[in-house]
Parts: structure tokens; C-alpha cells; sequence
């Protein structure tokens, strides 16, 4: 008989243990609050990590999970153990943000408000995953199967999704994670279904170089660049599976009157589709190699002829999961019960890991409201009625996806 995932949710939700463990979160508002206060103010810039890592490896501690341990490449994590076969369920929140080292994190708070530089993205989910566990504690929640919450490195920019992907593809539990929820940002009424792919490189045009009077007439990395870029913006790319590409950042050359020795360009390619971002990526490489045969044929090469080095500086995968499977139409039941009109999305997140490999997830929110991520003028608000709405709503998921068990 098939699963009624609203049904099973409204159970969850009426159950007096749940009820229970809400109003633990209600009580404990300040106390998550101050969390997410204590964690920002800890700096997490891209691939220095540490200290907000040693501090979130103490909490995880205190709180009473089990294994609590810190892996080879950073993430931190405790696990709470289930009353079943040992299944295993990732919760995970990443510890980076996208600010460099020096950005004052000190918050501001103004009424229910709270302004940081990486507050709600993605640190608020840090505390929140805290408060969920310390919630099932006080309400004697069991679950099926066990639950590994998560502390991960290297979620945004150039960190590459590091940390999960160790998580997956080397870590201890990779060969027994059943589904995994990443929290992450605040806005709950948004499930991340499908995870965008991308490659990101680095493309490097080199040349001999001369005087730009005496040399004239050689070639000149800058134009193979310059032809690369203009060839790359003609490209034509679906809209449905949305797909994306950009020049996004160039350089070269030493002075006004030097033919380079080098021009460069980063790039970014994306798709919510695997294929489609494997055909971009394919065209991509085809115009460089033309733009680089046209430069060398059109001028002199007597002193040498122009190269080029492409390096990769990303791979996220791209992947999906299905919206009729069992953790999408849970996470669609547990919010539509709490108010919300959730809707499908997709975007790259740390579930594009998993999502690629063909186990079950997505991403939720962590509650509230927030904005201006990504900028030093970020911000989230507590007020606690939107907070807890958020919050239980994603604990009611992640009880429905781990088994929540009655008695």
C-alpha cells in the first residue's frame, strides 16, 4: 500500500513527544539565539575553517551525541544513534562562509534582527541542527535510524563541495548513508530538489611576448583570450534544463606597451542537467582550441606560437532527486502542515553530492527570514513565532525521513 506522507507527518506533528520537543525549541529560543551569536562571531573564511570547526566539534560533544570526531578534512560530526538496523541519515549545516580573513563577523543586533557577514548562510543552520538535537533529547525522541549531524568544510565557492565529497566518496559512513538533508540558509518554503552542476576553470593563453612596436606583428595571447571570450558569449543554451555560462574574471599582461606573454580568464559553466553541462563544457573547449589555431594562424610565429592551459578550479556535479520520493513528498507534507507553500528548486548546495550519486536528498531552510547573503550586509531575523514555524517544520522532516518511532 502506497505511503501516505501527509498522514504520516500529521502523526508526527499531533504526537505528544513532538509536541514536547517544540516547545523545547519555544524555551530555548534565546539559547539558539545566542548560538548562532557565539559562531559567527568565530571567522570561517574559505579553506580556514578551524576555529568555528574546534568550536562546533566541543558543541556537538556536549550535547551528548556519540563519535564525535573531526575527519581528515575538516568536518565535524556526532552521531545519534536510532532504535533500528543502523540506517544512517545525514543532517548537515556548513561551517565556511565566503568571507575572506579580516572581515569583522562582529553582530549587530537591532530588535529581532541580527546583521553579520555569513550569519544566515549558513551559520544560523549550524545552531539550529544544536536546538533540533537538544529538542529530540528532551522529548525522548527515537528515530529508526540513526542520525549523523554534520558540521562540513568547503561548501561555498571554490571549496568545491569538499567535505561532503569527502563525506561520500572516503569517509567512515560512506557506504551506509541511506538520505541526507542539508539545512541551509533561512527561507523554509524553498526545497532544493535538483542540484546544479558546474565546472569552473581557469583558461590561460601564453605567448612569447615582445614590444608592442618593435614586435609588432607577432602573436598575441590577449586576442586568442579576447576571440575565446566573444565566441564563448555566443553560444546557445537551453532554457529548460536552465543552463548558464560566464566570463567572470580576466588578466595579463605587464605594461601598455608589451604584447603579453600571458592573458587569462576564469570561467563558469552551469547546468541543472548532467548532459547538458557535458555538451557546454564540450563547446567550451572546442572554441578555446579555435581561438588559439585562429591567433597562430593570422600573425607571425617565428618567435613561438600561442599555448593554452586550461585548470579546473570547480566540479560541482550536477544531480537530482525526484519529487515523488519519500524525502521530497515528507519535506513537502512537514511544511505545507506548518503554513508554508513550499516549492521546488534547484540550486548548488551540498546535496548536489549525494543527489549525484543517486541517494536521496535536498535542502531545507533553518527558519525565519534573512537576506542580503553573500554581502557585508547580511542579516537573519529571530523573531521567534517565524523561527520556530521554520524550525519545527524542519524537524518534523527530518523525523519523518529517519523513522520516527511511536512509543
Amino acid at each position: 500500500m502506497p505511503r501516505d506522507h501527509a498522514s504520516d507527518v500529521a502523526t508526527i506533528i499531533r504526537h505528544p513527544a513532538f509536541v514536547t520537543a517544540v516547545a523545547t525549541l519555544d524555551a530555548e529560543h534565546e539559547r539558539t539565539v545566542a548560538d548562532i551569536v557565539t559562531l559567527t562571531e568565530i571567522p570561517s573564511p574559505p579553506f580556514k575553517e578551524e576555529r568555528r570547526a574546534a568550536a562546533y566539534l566541543e558543541m556537538l560533544r556536549a550535547h551528548g551525541l556519540e563519535d564525535v570526531e573531526q575527519d581528515e578534512v575538516g568536518n565535524v560530526m556526532g552521531l545519534r544513534r536510532g532504535a533500528g538496523n543502523g540506517a544512517l541519515m545525514v543532517v548537515a549545516a556548513h561551517l565556511d562562509t565566503v568571507f575572506p580573513e579580516g572581515t569583522d563577523v562582529t553582530v549587530r543586533r537591532e530588535g529581532t534582527r541580527l546583521h553579520a557577514p555569513g550569519i544566515g548562510d549558513d551559520t544560523r543552520s549550524l545552531a539550529v541542527l544544536l536546538a533540533f538535537v537538544r529538542a529530540m533529547d528532551a522529548a525522548g525522541i527515537r528515530t529508526r535510524n540513526d542520525i549523523l549531524f554534520v558540521g562540513d568544510v568547503g561548501e561555498e565557492g571554490l571549496g568545491d563541495l569538499r567535505g561532503v565529497r569527502h563525506l561520500f566518496n572516503r569517509g567512515r559512513y560512506r557506504d551506509s548513508i541511506e538520505a541526507f538533508i542539508t539545512v541551509d540558509s533561512p527561507q523554509v518554503d524553498k526545497i532544493v530538489v535538483g542540484g546544479v552542476g558546474s565546472k569552473r576553470y581557469s583558461i590561460r593563453f601564453r605567448g612569447p611576448g615582445g614590444h608592442s612596436f618593435g614586435a609588432f606583428g607577432i602573436v598575441n595571447p590577449m586576442y586568442a583570450m579576447a576571440q575565446a571570450v566573444a565566441d564563448l558569449g555566443r553560444i546557445e543554451v537551453p532554457a529548460t534544463p536552465r543552463t548558464t555560462f560566464c566570463a567572470s574574471v580576466a588578466g595579463g599582461g605587464t605594461s601598455v606597451n608589451a604584447i603579453p606573454e600571458e592573458a587569462w580568464v576564469d570561467i563558469d559553466l552551469r547546468s541543472e542537467s548532467a548532459e547538458e553541462l557535458a555538451k557546454l563544457d564540450t563547446r567550451c573547449r572546442e572554441i578555446v582550441a579555435a581561438a588559439v589555431e585562429r591567433e597562430n594562424a593570422a600573425r607571425s610565429t617565428a618567435e613561438g606560437v600561442i599555448t593554452v592551459e586550461i585548470r579546473a578550479l570547480g566540479d560541482r556535479p550536477a544531480g537530482n532527486t525526484p519529487v515523488d520520493s519519500d524525502i521530497v513528498r515528507y519535506a513537502t507534507a512537514a511544511l505545507a502542515a506548518h503554513g508554508f507553500s513550499p516549492k521546488h528548486h534547484a540550486s548548488s548546495t551540498d546535496a548536489n553530492i549525494p543527489m549525484s550519486l543517486g541517494i536521496p536528498a535536498i535542502k531545507i531552510g533553518s527558519g525565519g527570514t534573512g537576506g542580503r547573503a553573500h554581502s557585508l550586509g547580511e542579516w537573519i531575523d529571530v523573531e521567534k513565532s517565524a523561527s520556530l514555524a521554520g524550525m519545527s517544520a524542519g524537524l518534523a522532516t527530518i523525523l519523518a525521513v529517519a523513522g520516527f518511532v511511536d512509543g
